[in-house]
């Protein structure tokens, strides 16, 4: 039985992908997301670049240039928030407002693709993954509207999906199947921290090797630690009592995010005793 175990994805989005060293894990994952084989050329400045106090509430993104100087935006969001689908929207805009000078004509508007990585209830819906595009569509004809541009000599359709953001929702806490595709297998890591030793599933063969934790020294590994029984103490427990929606069911509500958050820390290989040192509860033995 394979033994690695690999750093969790939204604690590297934070402190590890953001080097060019490790540029292939996000291009593998945008890959098996869109379709789309891709270079990073860089990371640009954004929101969630900022460390602060709060800052394993905060929004965990990257916002990156592709070798076509598409803009790519990846967030991580741990806690529920209100006017998610607002927020979304709003990244997206101020990116392409941000990425075009004064005077530049709208030709030099770029493509933006955001992709949202929920780690909390979000929604309704049977699907672990959604996908959406901008279309125009006859109200009476039901066809598209393309448009129609010269470039160079040359007539150039596009439709209006080739223009505006694209959006994908991840619905991480959805995802209950086994991994096959390499989409399943992204899937899997996003979720439980697995990555098959046989993988060849674009970025994950690079986050298998970069994102190892032994690979950590004394102290990282306790930063880590201490991070994921943060979010364990203060986060999962407030969201599963606030989703049952009863005074009566918090208590027990903080009792079933403690008792799973707790065994995902142990698959991770924390020690159960600085687990339960920090949670105030009872050891969990090990198989």
């Amino acid at each position: 039985m394979d033994d690695k175990r690999i750093i969790r994805f939204d604690y590297a989005m934070k402190r590890m992908l953001r080097d060019k060293a490790n540029f292939a894990i996000l291009e593998g994952l945008i890959q098996v997301l869109t379709g789309r084989k891709l270079r990073i050329v860089e990371i640009l400045e954004s929101e969630g670049n900022q460390y602060d106090k709060d800052d394993k509430y905060n929004r965990v993104d990257i916002m990156a240039k592709d070798q076509s100087d598409d803009i790519i935006i990846v967030e991580v969001q741990l806690t529920r928030q209100r006017h998610y689908y607002e927020r979304i929207l709003y990244g997206t805009s101020k990116a392409i407002v941000d990425h075009i000078s004064l005077g530049e004509g709208y030709e030099k508007v770029k493509k933006v693709y955001s992709i949202n990585i929920l780690y909390m209830n979000f929604g309704e819906g049977n699907d672990y993954l959604y996908h959406g595009t901008t279309k125009f569509i006859g109200v009476h004809t039901h066809d598209q509207l393309n448009l129609s541009d010269k470039e160079n000599g040359a007539i150039v359709t596009k439709t209006a999906a080739d223009i505006f953001p694209e959006y994908y929702i991840i619905r991480v806490n959805e995802f209950d199947d086994m991994a096959t595709t390499p989409l399943e297998e992204w899937m899997d890591y996003l979720k439980n921290a697995r990555i098959r030793p046989d993988t060849t599933t674009p970025g994950l063969q690079e986050a298998r090797e970069k994102l190892n934790i032994l690979r950590m020294n004394h102290q990282e590994r306790l930063a880590y630690e201490r991070v994921l029984i943060g979010q364990m103490n203060e986060n999962e427990s407030f969201e599963t009592a606030r989703h049952d929606g009863f005074e009566e069911g918090l208590e027990e509500g903080r009792r079933k995010a403690i008792k799973e958050m707790t065994q995902r820390l142990i698959d991770a290989g924390i020690d159960p005793k600085v687990i339960a040192k920090a949670t105030g509860t009872t050891p969990i033995p090990t198989a």
